[in-house]
């Protein structure tokens, strides 16, 4: 255990599957949490928002990092926000945004929230630390 827990919040840039960031994110998620740190608020920006993807299929031999950030989220508390522009640029949908913009369905994973960039700098305000990780 740490002597002060910090409060941490990470902002992951790279798309799970093509980059390594997001792995990285989440082993460092994990660690931070493992020596009694707080992980507040986990932003997904750019590619980064694949991870959120609840239709992607990772081979059977991967980590499937949208389960593993959900499952993460649930057990301690952790915020995942999506940006909003990034999300609608990709083509990632929530429910809401799926019938503003007259789609058929959505595909944001269960856990994940959509928001926009001033998610981000209030976890930077808030936040000890705010790490980042891809491009």
């Amino acid at each position: 255990m740490v002597s002060r827990p910090l409060v941490f919040s990470l902002a992951v840039y790279g798309a799970p599957f093509s980059a390594q960031a997001s792995q990285t994110a989440y082993a460092f998620a994990k660690a931070l949490i493992d020596v009694g740190h707080r992980l507040e608020r986990v932003f997904f920006y750019q590619d980064g928002i694949h991870a959120a993807n609840v239709l992607a299929v990772p081979p059977q031999d991967e980590e499937n990092l949208t389960e593993a950030w959900h499952s993460l989220a649930r057990e301690h508390q952790v915020e995942l926000v999506v940006c909003i522009a990034a999300a609608l640029r990709r083509g990632l949908l929530n429910g809401e945004e799926a019938q503003r913009y007259g789609k058929p369905a959505s595909n944001l994973a269960p856990g994940f929230e959509i928001a926009g960039l001033g998610q981000l700098l209030e976890a930077a305000v808030t936040s000890d630390r705010l790490i980042t990780f891809g491009a």
